[in-house]
């Protein structure tokens, strides 16, 4: 896939309508259209990257950046104190269907482990 075809390039470059609720230099946050718990989100880097395995060390401020406001999502969203799951999927097998690579925050629910 090319970034081209890509659709959180599409959104983050505003192609495609998205319900975003944090924008930063580095990272965009939006709704999930598909949500798995009360409060799904997407947290996506700016840069396109198609999964884990491609990152290298050039990424870590990038990555950690999606950290930082997954944490400051939760803080706005209410659910910080109580908890949230926050995941990252590498791969078709582990359940990405997007290659660009994105945190999972999930709250607003009690979840078990292991995830399934």
């Amino acid at each position: 896939m090319t970034e081209s075809d890509c659709l959180f390039c599409k959104i983050i470059a505003d192609e495609i309508p998205a319900d975003i609720i944090h924008e930063s230099p580095d990272a965009i946050a939006f709704r999930d259209i598909n949500p798995q718990a009360p409060t799904h989100v997407l947290i996506v880097p700016r840069r396109h990257i198609s999964t884990i395995n491609d990152l290298d060390e050039s990424d870590t401020d990038a990555v950690g950046q999606l950290f930082l406001a997954a944490r400051n999502i939760a803080r706005q969203e209410g659910f910080a104190e109580d908890g949230y799951r926050v995941t990252m999927n590498c791969n078709a097998a582990a359940g990405q269907t997007v290659f660009h690579i994105h945190l999972h925050l999930l709250g607003g629910r009690n979840f078990t482990w292991p995830p399934g």
